[in-house]
């Protein structure tokens, strides 16, 4: 806590850093009747390690619900700031169409907003999770969040990533992914970023907004139609119209037109077309009186992506959905320059300019007075990027624009300047960051495509050369001083191993079961005691924990010496959600219990072969432990749940008969591999000899030629290695992921199967046959 402290108060903004807030604790929100809660004694002393370790900036807290918990004022260990959760959707992916009525909040405390939704073992994908929370999600959600004049606003999650190794719990896989608004690849070519991005950068030129004062959503008030609910924000001088459908998960096409108070008098707008058009899960943010600069926009029906003053201009870029009309009025002027485009209508109306536009493929580009230009965007897909299939084709021509500001001195470094420097540049796929050195605009960013690239206001002053990733463009200026130029995408040879025709090296991994095992170097499970809540309904303890293992596969051996009338065993056993285990007597598969997406534990009875009075034989218990449970609701000890063997019956004989060993990861808790952790590994008998690790001995007696697409005949544990060079040319951010297809046998129509992977010795997940519920599983590798 101490370290992490240290590190936090390191990157505050009154250390010229971006932390402004600070949450010690996260959903903090529940628990059992029999303690102390909320413990302010507790959280009071979790806020005193970080504020002795140098944080000073305000805690918040994040409320699993809207119950009020340590609130400021209530007592000792409360924050600062109060948040909550909110997943207004919740979680069914399984249907990621389903709006349920009546699920849009109505307050605004939110600091957990969903963004995303998790999955588990055998639920409906991602994929889906994508589709339910999608960029209407954002238009319809965040919109209305801010229609309530919120001025901290977090989502979760931008970005998930992936549960590498053993890092994950058991209500999830190994993908991360959460259909958050970067992939799980990093890739942004979700419809959900760019839609982010649009309203981030509105409000970031919007200052007007943090002192407007909101009103009450109502239906018609503003409109001429009961089925457009609007939020007015009042302000100072500007006002904010938040408009929706009343019924917000509403499908329709709606027509309105928009009355609202300027300092022109009341308008109804638009006064040279119709109406506006709403389509859909949608919501748009109408602005009246809002400043630009020296220039005052009267209003718009179109949304702002962002405006600038530049030294010789000042840029607005306004746009719209596919197929829709808007206006816009600029107070004290009254005529135009069309400098690209056709088709802009207008008209001067006391003392405004009045122009309209239908949305279209191509942008226009006005010139206002002396120096305002003002682009109406299109909403041409455009061809370097590539939508996720749920993109309905609106808005894309914003989505081209990026706006990077230029890094300002220490120790500001643009976290406590409201107005930095910038560049707004209409480029390809991504635009990482913008510098000026030596008379130079240095930009950074990815390609999937040559394409042309803009510096909407012009080069920075005294820059006279443009470089993009170290290269220099060729660029020219136009009449209306935009720079522009082309970057060139070469598009890199890449020839991924073809996996199936790869030599590959096979050895058994389960060599337990065979009659001449040596497990004499084992830890024997003779613990008799337990430190684990759940206590012990065995002689000794047989929670992999309890010896230092805690992650990955567990492996148990009991041995007894047979009666002969040992007919049956039975066996519970616990491992988290989704996990497995397989029973052995000597070498011969007794059964196996191969896990659901719910099921945590497990007991099973199992029947004996015939033995004899006097024979040896030995018990072998494969588990694979999916991870310890979080622990939610304080008192439950979850955390605590055991891994392992809960309790045992050898029928027809004492417990005490049979005397267990046990193995883990190589080194347990004193791991042995440094460099990849304590997470990375289990105990399978490969792992163990660290043959997942490169370079494994393949040369050696056991090692055979085999294929993991050939499978094994029985029960048992394959390890499959191969090796290739990638080959991957320098300069590209190349994604790659291994894609698990689902498989079919002839007896049951599933092949139980469970399998791990593993590159250079890092396990990058699992992948279980019998516990997924869509075609495939990608388990992803990033390559730089």
């Amino acid at each position: 806590m101490e370290a992490i402290g240290q590190i936090i108060a390191r990157a505050q903004i009154t250390n010229g850093g971006p932390i402004i807030l600070f949450q010690p604790e996260n959903e903090y929100s529940q628990a059992t009747s029999d303690v102390t809660f909320p413990d302010r004694e507790y959280f009071q002393a979790v806020e005193d390690q970080y504020r002795e370790a140098g944080v000073v900036v305000p805690f918040i807290n994040n409320d699993a619900a809207p119950r009020g918990i340590l609130a400021p004022g209530t007592g000792s260990g409360s924050v600062d700031i109060y948040g909550h959760d909110a997943y207004p959707l919740g979680f069914d992916c399984a249907n990621p169409y389903t709006w349920p009525d009546g699920a849009l909040p109505l307050e605004f405390r939110t600091l957990h907003l969903e963004q995303r939704s998790f999955d588990s073992w055998g639920g409906a994908s991602f994929a889906n999770c994508t589709t339910l929370l999608n960029e209407q999600f954002e238009r319809v959600f965040y919109k209305n969040d801010f229609s309530f004049g919120v001025t901290i606003f977090n989502v979760y999650m931008t970005y998930g990533g992936t549960n590498w190794g053993n890092l994950g719990h058991p209500g999830g896989y190994t993908s991360y992914d959460y259909g958050a608004a970067i992939a799980e690849d990093r890739t942004v070519s979700r419809e959900k970023y760019s839609e982010a991005k649009l309203e981030a950068n509105f409000l970031k030129v919007s200052p007007a907004y943090l002192t407007a004062t909101p009103g009450n959503a109502s239906n018609g008030t503003f409109t001429d139609t009961a089925a457009i609910a609007t939020t007015q924000l009042k302000g100072i001088m500007t006002n904010f119209y938040i408009v929706r459908h009343a019924a917000y998960n509403s499908l329709n096409k709606t027509t309105y037109r928009l009355t609202v108070p300027t300092n022109a008098g009341n308008l109804t707008i638009p006064q040279l077309s119709r109406e506006l058009t709403l389509n859909g899960r949608d919501s748009k943010i109408h602005v009246t009186d809002y400043n630009v600069g020296e220039y005052t926009l009267l209003y718009s029906s179109a949304e702002i992506f962002t405006w600038k003053r530049f030294q010789d201009k000042t840029v607005l870029i306004l746009y719209g959905g596919a197929n829709e009309t808007h206006e816009a009025a600029f107070s004290g002027s009254s005529a135009f320059h069309l400098l690209e485009g056709a088709s802009v209508r207008s008209q001067a109306n006391n003392d405004a300019l009045i122009i309209s536009w239908d949305v279209g493929s191509v942008r226009r580009v006005i010139r206002i007075g002396a120096d305002l230009y003002v682009y109406l965007l299109g909403n041409l897909t455009p061809t370097f990027r590539s939508f996720d299939a749920d993109c309905d084709g609106d808005r894309n021509g914003a989505y081209n624009y990026w706006v990077s500001d230029l890094p300002a001195p220490s120790p500001y470094n643009n976290y406590t300047i409201s107005d930095p420097s910038s560049v707004i540049v209409q480029a390809g796929y991504l635009l990482r960051t913008a510098t000026v050195r030596n008379n130079s605009l240095l930009l950074t960013g990815d390609l999937n495509q040559t394409t042309s690239i803009e510096i909407i206001g012009g080069k920075p002053r005294l820059c006279t050369s443009l470089f993009f990733n170290g290269r220099q463009v060729d660029t020219s200026t136009n009449p209306y001083g935009v720079t522009t130029g082309t970057l060139v995408f070469n598009k890199p040879n890449i020839s991924p191993p073809d996996l199936m025709n790869l030599e590959w090296k096979y050895i058994n991994s389960l060599p337990e079961i065979q009659p001449d095992y040596d497990d004499s170097a084992w830890q024997n499970a003779n613990v008799g005691t337990t430190m684990n809540p759940r206590g012990l309904d065995t002689p000794t303890s047989l929670y992999g924990s309890d010896y230092g293992f805690n992650a990955g596969n567990l492996l148990f051996r009991g041995h007894f010496t047979a009666a002969g009338n040992e007919a049956k065993f039975s066996l519970r056993t616990q491992g988290g959600a989704a996990y497995g285990v397989s029973v052995f007597l000597n070498s011969t598969f007794l059964g196996s219990w191969v896990g659901n997406g719910t099921g945590f534990e497990y007991n099973q009875t199992l029947t004996f072969p015939l033995l004899n009075a006097g024979q040896p034989a030995v018990i072998t218990v494969l588990q694979d432990n999916m991870g310890l449970d979080e622990n939610f609701i304080v008192g439950t000890d979850q955390m605590k749940k055991p891994r392992g063997i809960l309790n045992y019956t050898l029928f027809g004989r004492p417990q005490s008969a049979v005397q267990w060993k046990v193995t883990g990861n190589f080194g347990g808790e004193n791991y042995r591999d440094l460099a990849r952790g304590p997470l990375n590994e289990g105990g399978l008998y490969a792992e163990r000899q660290g043959f997942h690790l490169p370079g494994p001995p393949t040369t050696d007696s056991g090692w055979k030629s085999a294929k993991p697409t050939n499978g094994i005949s029985a029960a048992g544990v394959a390890f499959y290695t191969t090796s290739f060079d990638l080959d991957l040319p320098m300069g590209y951010d190349i994604p790659l992921s291994f894609v698990f297809t689902n498989s079919t046998s002839n007896d049951t129509g599933v092949s139980n199967f469970r399998s791990q992977l593993y590159v250079n010795g890092y396990q990058f997940g699992k992948y279980g046959e019998c516990l997924v519920a869509i075609i495939f599983q990608s388990l992803s590798l990033s390559i730089d």
